[in-house]
């Protein structure tokens, strides 16, 4: 049967686009952070929805299981096989074009398998913006971006991936091909599929297209990074800012002390702005569209009127693009600081931001009563309440020996993200890392009712199984 397959599939898209030797499928198989490697039949490379769509219905006739895969950027093993050896990977990358761009409609209509820098520059080159910014823009693709909602830095003023996309193409478990590519703003004719699809991790289909927001670019962006003593110290400024920029205040991240200091460690050419150490920092980007008289005006006067407080202790303004962008790869090194020191336990959670700073103290005690010693490196977008909040074991003891305590430590995490009334993923997605924790923090009615849909949409259980559910 398996034979038969393939040779079905060679002949829908060429025996070069089917791979099947361990060498050709190996970079398929493994997940961004090396931690896993699953195993695959083959590993299938279509180049239009025509050609996903027939693999699909080969798939269903032959009830073979299939992965959707992108840039294969995921954190969850949302993207990679399980280790089975009974499903393929659908490889989406070929389907990488620009199909067009309305500027009047301010939209882009792209293949899924776009890298995002790719639809960044396109809309750049427009003379228009798309703001979805994240960490592995050079690499993952937009249908990766789409399926699993990705956030990233900019959510605060455009929102996540879901808000910056209009229209969908999804091809359904069934092979027929869903042409919702309509760049339309209102549309109230009976359910949103497009919003189904969004989130899904390819579970109930596959994206093969998107019509995309794009947006005005702005006159100027000013960035400050600001020293306070404490996360609720850098809620107050948050209030602040967003009291004195309003809807232009597009980024605000924090990032504690221990943060600092790992990129120093491991970067020690990137700036270091500010002669003593703080508790807490804060990154504030303000866009304009007026001036960048007009920027600098909002932003000079959120931190002025907060140093008069006592909100925070120092501040710094970028005053070129080079300064700017020397802040931010501050903030954006601090991932990479982590991987430089070695194995850390990863969270990506979402809370209330009146409660944040109650989550962290209260967290940081609980974690280190239970690991003496160990270290908090927490970080990430405050202003739409999405902490990294990562657990890296004491100094001196061995990474391989704390990450036997991965269970224990997200249960600790988990929990009290779920006592503070947030959720234990907040734009990375559940794949299969997390599936396990969605018993314990989802209630049995949005189970039930998230069985109901996949049932419906994929009865034979072929779309990613094994992911979300």
């Amino acid at each position: 049967m398996t034979d038969a397959f393939l040779e079905r599939c060679r002949q829908l898209i060429g025996a070069s686009h089917v791979l099947t030797s361990h060498a050709d499928m190996a970079s398929y198989l493994t997940d961004w952070r090396g931690r896993f490697t699953g195993r695959a039949r083959a590993v299938l490379r279509p180049a239009s929805a025509a050609e996903v769509a027939q693999l699909v219905q080969a798939c269903g006739e032959y009830r073979v299981p299939l992965v959707p895969q992108g840039g294969k950027t995921g954190l969850v093993l949302g993207s990679v096989p399980d280790d089975s050896g009974l499903e393929v990977v659908l490889s989406l990358t070929r389907l990488n074009r620009i199909v067009h761009i309305d500027t009047a409609n301010r939209t882009m209509l792209v293949q899924a398998g776009c890298i995002l820098q790719q639809i960044q520059d396109a809309a750049e080159e427009a003379g228009l913006l798309f703001p979805l910014s994240l960490a592995a823009e050079g690499s993952c693709t937009i249908g990766g971006n789409l399926s699993t909602n990705a956030g990233g830095t900019a959510v605060l003023r455009y929102g996540n991936t879901r808000e910056l996309c209009l229209g969908l193409e999804v091809v359904t478990a069934q092979g027929e091909v869903w042409d919702g590519l309509r760049g339309l703003r209102k549309d109230n004719t009976g359910y949103d599929l497009r919003d189904l699809f969004i989130g899904a991790e390819g579970t109930l289909g596959v994206i093969t297209a998107a019509v995309l927001k794009l947006y005005p670019q702005p006159k100027a962006t000013i960035t400050a990074l600001v020293a306070t003593g404490s996360p609720r110290r850098a809620l107050e400024l948050l209030s602040l800012a967003q009291d004195y920029c309003g809807a232009s205040l597009t980024a605000y991240e924090l990032m504690s002390d221990v943060c600092l200091r790992l990129v120093g460690r491991h970067f020690p050419h990137l700036p270091r702005p500010f002669a003593q150490e703080h508790a807490q920092y804060a990154l504030l980007e303000v866009s304009s569209n007026e001036s960048e008289e007009h920027a600098i005006g909002l932003l000079e006067g959120a931190i002025g009127d907060a140093l008069e407080q006592g909100i925070i202790d120092d501040a710094v303004v970028a005053t070129s693009l080079a300064q700017s962008r020397a802040l931010w790869n501050i903030r954006e090194h601090i991932p990479l600081a982590q991987a430089a020191d070695g194995k850390n336990l990863k969270h990506d959670v979402s809370l209330p931001i009146s409660r944040i700073a109650d989550f962290i103290d209260q967290t940081a005690a609980q974690l280190q009563q239970a690991f003496p010693g160990c270290q908090l490196v927490c970080f990430g977008h405050l202003g739409d309440g999405n902490l990294h909040y990562n657990v890296a074991p004491a100094e001196g003891q061995s990474h391989d020996e704390f990450l036997a305590n991965q269970a224990a430590v997200s249960r600790i995490v988990h929990d009290s993200v779920h006592v503070f009334g947030g959720s234990i993923s907040a734009e990375h997605g559940i794949g299969a890392l997390k599936r396990s924790d969605l018993t314990r923090y989802k209630s049995a009615v949005e189970l039930n009712m998230m069985r109901a849909i996949k049932t419906a949409l994929d009865p034979l259980g072929i779309m990613n199984p094994g992911k979300i559910l």
